[in-house]
């Protein structure tokens, strides 16, 4: 019962709101109704409806005590007109029955009270006028028809009360949303600066509202300067080992070159371009997207660019299909480095590789397929983690790499707001890895 209960509530912040402001001012409207109003109304229906006992029941002991049928018919005619009713006698007899509509609750008490106090009631009709109430009661002299006013039994415009108390409730609830909106605002805004900056973008953001909010604002700017100063510090000293190790290794290079060219002198240039290369990927893989700025992006066109390049460098890459239109914020530098990393492990390991692509209202999903061997599902998570050695299937240390090229991709997709999923494919029967972006 209760999981239906969180499916049913809403999940926003102002709906949830919403309901804790409407909720307690419904439950007393209900209160309000059943306990003061619907008691009160039936009682000063019931003292009312007692007052017309005691006029009936005069009434008939008068038609009682006369001496005959005509004296009776005159004393209850002129007695009637006193006490404000309007009197037909005799009339025909009828089914004893009431004629009430079942929401008429204060019509009801007055049956029941109207029963209660008198003998031989036979029908009290409240539907023929909605004004007037006709009761036909049994006498000596036969049965008698009254009718009076419903104003008499029942109090007048009980609605009153509900429509001003509904009024009222919707005016205050209205004056509380608009307090409420205006505390809830710094949140939005706080949520929106902390899942930009999840996704890369720095947004400018003030805190403000409740003391609370303010504190949490000021603590998330505090920790965004931290974040941005680690980063900014690690650019500088990614900017200072690229160039402290390219420029001895360049020597190196140069240094080997001049040599007389034997099998030595190759292995030792071949070392030091691996060298080259494991400190470009590892560089690759500690600087990131720190240096990359967020566009607006084609996605589409970005992967039939990547698909191109890769066919022109001989690559055996397919673009199977892309859904959706429009442009989505991402950081293309990154997502290319990405992308090339997931075709590059695609072709190394398999002898075709596939990219398709989806943009929907809420992430954007970019996918490489291959006919290789894959990925056992329970190591999958451990070939995305940094310098992870697979000892069977597709290895990412194989070939001299470092195993970064998943764990790049993975930084990436996180950097974005999004994951890095790696499945089976189902066209190709090897691995497909799904780069989420989140929009």
């Amino acid at each position: 019962m209760f999981r239906w209960l969180k499916l049913l509530m809403p999940r926003g912040l102002y709906g949830r709101a919403a309901l804790i402001l409407i909720v307690p001012v419904v439950t007393i409207q209900l209160v309000v109704s059943v306990a003061f109003i619907q008691r009160h109304f039936e009682r000063v229906t019931r003292q009312m409806t007692e007052t017309l006992v005691t006029d009936i029941a005069f009434l008939r002991s008068e038609i009682a005590a006369a001496p005959d049928r005509e004296t009776a018919l005159a004393q209850a005619r002129r007695i009637a007109g006193g006490l404000g009713l309007g009197l037909q006698m005799p009339v025909p007899e009828a089914s004893p029955g009431d004629d009430v509509d079942y929401w008429d609750l204060s019509g009801k008490e007055v049956i029941a009270t109207l029963r209660e106090g008198l003998e031989g009631v036979r029908s009290v009709a409240f539907l023929h006028d909605p004004r007037r109430v006709r009761i036909r009661i049994a006498t000596d002299e036969g049965v008698a028809e009254l009718t009076l006013d419903r104003m008499r039994v029942t109090a007048s415009n009980p609605h009153q009360l509900l429509v001003l108390m509904i009024l009222t409730s919707v005016l205050m609830t209205l004056i509380a949303y608009l307090f409420l909106r205006n505390q809830l605002r710094p949140i939005e805004r706080l949520s929106a600066a902390a899942a930009a900056f999840g996704k890369g973008e720095t947004i400018p953001y003030r805190p403000r509202g409740a003391q609370e909010v303010r504190a949490a604002g000021a603590a998330f700017l505090d920790m965004r300067a931290r974040i941005e100063r680690q980063i900014e510090q690690r650019t500088l000293m990614l900017s200072g080992i690229s160039h402290d190790l390219r420029t001895p290794l360049t020597r190196l290079k140069l240094g080997l070159s001049m040599l007389p060219e034997d099998a030595e002198t190759e292995a030792l240039l071949g070392d030091v371009g691996d060298m080259q290369r494991l400190i470009d990927e590892f560089l690759s893989f500690a600087r990131g997207d720190a240096l990359d700025e967020i566009e607006e992006v084609n996605p589409r066109d970005l992967l039939e660019r990547l698909v191109e390049n890769a066919m022109r460098a001989g690559l055996p890459v397919l673009l199977r299909g892309f859904e959706g239109e429009g442009v989505c914020r991402l950081r293309p530098v990154a997502v290319t480095r990405a992308l090339d990393n997931l075709i590059g492990n695609a072709v190394r390991y398999g002898d075709r590789a596939e990219l398709s692509g989806v943009l929907g209202p809420r992430a954007l999903r970019l996918v490489v397929e291959d006919d290789g061997p894959g990925i056992p599902k329970d190591r999958r998570e451990e070939a995305m983690t940094p310098f992870a050695r697979l000892d069977k299937a597709r290895d990412p240390n194989r070939g001299g790499g470092v195993g970064l090229g998943l764990a790049i991709a993975a930084d990436v997709a996180r950097s974005h707001g999004g994951a890095l999923r790696l499945g089976e494919s189902e066209t190709l029967g090897g691995l497909r890895a799904e780069l989420v972006i989140a929009r």
